[in-house]
């Protein structure tokens, strides 16, 4: 029997047990008794009339009855009997009959009328007991088929009986179609992870020297930097059995479920030695223990436990690497992360410029790209970029090749898909004239800004058209991987965020100012109070005036502690508001003193309405001089 017929008659057995159930409440259980054969039911279709009880008792006594044959043990009868109203001839007439009577009897004694009991015909007795039989056998059949079904259509409801068994994913040889070589960006974690594959094919070339095998690789970095592509790629590579499930899989609403279904992981793993398992999101099931209110003796900690001593127990697991990924290592149980269980910690970050040049090239494989168009001007292009998000942007720019009805990928596809990626949807440009030209001065003021200051990073466009949220956006573009920024560039990076309020302020004046600003201010208070709190750049001296982990993790932190004490709070609120004040003066002084080449910039921005980097320092530089950026030149 096949899968779909089988769920036919599943969907089947439930309806047939109710009738059958519902027939023998309602007369069907009487099978064993008697019941009327076809010989002796009454004639139902040669009765043209019916007759109540009480008129036939009347048609008795007024001697209109010649006959009656009663049938079904008295139950009803069928009666021949002079009808009135029609001219005296005799009809067979049905009667309901309240039960064969002895009154009834002996009234017909009485009156002479003929009668005739029909006897009903005993079923057979087999007949009986099969009937009886008959319910009891097909609950017993379904509970058979569903048992069956359980073992045979995995994820079934019949998978109830399985539910401590463990839900990873096996595979003898892992065939992902994903190999080392599809990984880029990220050499220093594919390094230490070759180790791990080296070690479980050629174990004898680390045991030699003394080196022994890690029970553990824990990956760790933001969303999108590749650590589930590295644990296909060993899987690809490595050659042995490959485990592979979710921290979510362990836990369900049955108490001691998840425990079970570690020991049931272990013991195929054990069995399938040497091996490895995949983990991935290993901080829902691997969070600290006892964090919570009101204590932490919960399933999550008995599956955290028991993933505890399989790891590193009494008995030990050698042969079995775990390599488990997780962007928040910093929740999850110092136990865990123990030398003996995971062994190596392997960061994997953003890739740098060279790192993100080399994903580019993986992922443009199957791309059609413009002989003119150079991979590395987009990785110049897109600073902060993971490998998730830089196979995002490749992909948004194919579509816009295809929806543009282009034969090859070029440079306007790729740049409007990185804005489309950061800053949004493109919207539909501005009409209202005041509007726009507002918005045009507030655009102006940041990029006159990012380009007179010098430690500023170079204006890359200026653009009205409305993304998202903003209804105008300039962009800004560093020549190098800015590692570590100097307090020059915190101070320009403030400046060119104040730039646009300064502009609605010095050309609208100070009642005109508009919302638009908000963003920028919330950046610029971010900014300032880093550089009090965090560097150490004011006259409060170089003390880290907060501590590093600054979100409340329940059960480990009940509330927000302050590490310093009222009177510093009021001197970082006056030092912040000091940083602030100060670089919005410089930044108004350099607006005034440049308030033609504003005008002139902003009437060929609300015409053009975007303006590259190149085209807009040109323009500038015939009313002022722009300073000489200082430029880092990276060789890739």
């Amino acid at each position: 029997m096949n899968q779909r017929w089988r769920l036919i008659v599943l969907w089947l057995l439930p309806i047939g047990m109710a009738a059958l159930l519902a027939w023998q409440i309602l007369g069907g259980s009487q099978l064993n008794t008697t019941k009327p054969t076809s010989a002796t039911v009454a004639p139902r279709n040669t009765a043209i009339s019916r007759m109540s009880y009480g008129r036939f008792l009347d048609y008795i006594e007024a001697g209109r009855v010649t006959s009656v044959d009663i049938y079904e043990g008295g139950r009803n009868a069928v009666v021949e009997a002079i009808d009135p109203d029609l001219d005296n001839r005799v009809q067979k007439i049905r009667v309901d009959l309240p039960g064969l009577a002895p009154e009834l009897i002996n009234t017909l004694k009485e009156e002479g009328i003929s009668f005739d009991i029909h006897p009903p015909r005993t079923a057979p007795q087999g007949l009986g007991i099969l009937g009886n039989l008959l319910f009891p056998i097909l609950l017993i059949g379904g509970l058979i088929l569903l048992a069956r079904r359980s073992n045979s259509m995995p994820g079934g409801p019949g998978q109830a009986m399985q539910f401590g068994k463990t839900k990873a994913r096996f595979a003898m040889e892992a065939e992902t179609g994903v190999k080392f070589d599809d990984v880029a960006g990220v050499s220093e974690a594919k390094q230490d992870l070759e180790e791990v594959v080296t070690f479980l094919k050629q174990p004898e070339r680390f045991t030699s020297v003394g080196a022994r095998i890690p029970k553990g690789v824990l990956l760790v970095g933001p969303p999108g930097t590749g650590k589930t592509l590295l644990a296909k790629a060993i899987a690809g590579e490595a050659g042995v059995p490959f485990f592979s499930l979710s921290g979510s899989e362990f836990v369900e609403m049955f108490v001691g479920v998840g425990a079970s279904r570690v020991r049931d992981l272990f013991k195929r793993a054990k069995e399938n030695s040497p091996c490895l398992i995949f983990i991935d999101e290993i901080d829902a099931v691997g969070r600290q223990r006892g964090a919570g209110i009101g204590g932490g003796n919960d399933e999550r900690e008995q599956t955290l436990n028991q993933l505890l001593t399989e790891m590193d127990g009494f008995e030990g697991n050698s042969g079995i690497i775990i390599i488990a990924a997780t962007n928040r290592p910093d929740v999850l149980d110092s136990a865990l992360m123990r030398p003996g269980r995971f062994d190596r910690q392997v960061s994997v970050d953003p890739p740098d410029i060279k790192g993100r040049l080399s994903i580019l090239k993986v992922h443009s494989r199957n791309k059609v790209l413009e002989d003119t168009l150079s991979l590395e001007s987009i990785a110049r292009r897109t600073p902060g970029f993971t490998g998730a998000d830089l196979a995002n942007l490749l992909n948004e720019a194919a579509i816009l090749t295809a929806r543009r009805r282009k034969a090859a990928i070029s440079l306007l596809e790729i740049d409007d898909a990185v804005d489309r990626i950061i800053a949004g949807m493109e919207g539909s440009p501005l009409t209202d004239g005041r509007s726009k030209r507002l918005i045009a001065y507030h655009e102006v003021g940041h990029a006159l800004i990012g380009s007179l200051v010098k430690a500023h990073d170079p204006v890359q466009k200026v653009t009205l058209i409305p993304r998202g949220q903003a209804k105008g956006l300039t962009w800004f573009s560093p020549d190098d991987e800015q590692m570590l920024i100097s307090r020059a560039q915190l101070k320009a990076r403030i400046m060119g965020a104040l730039g646009g309020r300064a502009a609605e302020d010095v050309v609208f004046g100070h009642a005109e100012v508009t919302t638009g600003a908000g963003g920028d201010i919330q950046q610029v208070a971010s900014m300032a109070r880093q550089m009090v709190t965090r560097f150490g750049m004011s006259d409060l001296g170089p003390v880290s005036l907060e501590g590093d982990n600054q979100e409340v993790f329940l059960g480990r932190d009940l509330m927000t502690r302050s590490d310093v004490s009222d009177a510093i709070s009021r001197q970082i609120d006056e030092k912040v508001r000091e940083i602030v004040k100060h670089c919005y003066i410089e930044t108004v002084s350099i607006v005034k003193n440049n308030r033609e080449a504003i005008d002139s910039l902003v009437e060929i921005l609300v015409e053009k309405e975007t303006i590259d980097g190149d085209e807009f320092r040109s323009i500038l530089s015939s009313f002022t001089s722009i300073p000489e950026k200082e430029r880092v030149t990276t060789t890739i």
